[in-house]
């Protein structure tokens, strides 16, 4: 079984190191098309409809709005940004967004009184966000994310191609700048998470989230006060659960 399964990681990393030369001079949108085209009907957009998350979402929208997109609804996020997606998805008249929810038995068992994260954030997270996504993930062979190297921390080193829980994983706006996205935003007129305005710059669950200053990293106020900065969905280049130092 180990032989299989490194046979099967060889050819991933080979699969990643090939998906990133024929990247190399693509635009995000070009990157898009090309990944769309060369694994049709098993890529995926998995998307917060965030503070930034209109680019990726408009741009996916002009290629093939018909292209699932996964949307975790946590049951803990603002009423903003609920909002926020129904209303976006409309505007960009995506076709396929799949709102992904926990499983009631797991926030039964683990979190009855909805404080799970005050005790236990990694647990919380784990149980609304990870084991639903695992799940949602399943048919697809690749998938792609709006990370980006200037929300700083581990993502500063982030790449194109990724490889996680055996698949390829895209992250077409990677080296854009919050100036290059705020260009983008204004060039097509997108509409702007309403949180946005109140300084929040990066857009999780209502109690793990808080607005940053100006001077701050994006993802500041994301688990603010804990060493926690990811919620299990994206791992670090150890393929560990990223935290800030002590």
């Amino acid at each position: 079984m180990s032989a299989l399964k490194s046979d099967y990681r060889r050819t991933l990393e080979a699969g990643a190191r090939a998906l990133e030369a024929e990247l190399a001079h693509k635009s995000a949108q070009d990157g898009m098309a090309h990944l769309l085209e060369a694994f049709p009907g098993e890529v995926c957009l998995v998307s917060s409809f965030g503070a930034e998350s209109a680019v990726l979402l408009h741009m996916l929208s002009e290629l093939s709005a018909q292209t699932p997109v996964l949307f975790l609804d946590t049951e803990r996020l603002f009423d903003e940004t609920l909002t926020y997606q129904r209303e976006l998805a409309d505007r960009l008249g995506l076709e396929n967004v799949q709102i992904i929810r926990p499983e009631p038995a797991h926030l039964e068992a683990d979190d009855p009184d909805d404080e799970l994260y005050r005790r236990n954030s990694d647990l919380c997270c784990h149980i609304r966000k990870t084991l639903p996504l695992i799940k949602a993930l399943r048919p697809y062979k690749v998938w792609m994310s709006g990370r980006k190297r200037h929300h700083g921390g581990l993502r500063a080193a982030l790449k194109r191609v990724e490889i996680q829980d055996g698949k390829l994983k895209l992250n077409p706006l990677y080296d854009w700048s919050a100036e290059r996205l705020e260009s983008y935003v204004t060039r097509h007129n997108l509409p702007r998470h309403p949180l946005v305005a109140s300084g929040y710059r990066s857009i999780g669950c209502l109690p793990c989230t808080a607005p940053v200053g100006a001077h701050e990293d994006a993802r500041a106020g994301r688990w603010a006060g804990q060493a926690k900065t990811e919620c299990g969905i994206h791992f670090g280049p150890n393929g560990q659960i990223n935290r800030r130092p002590n």
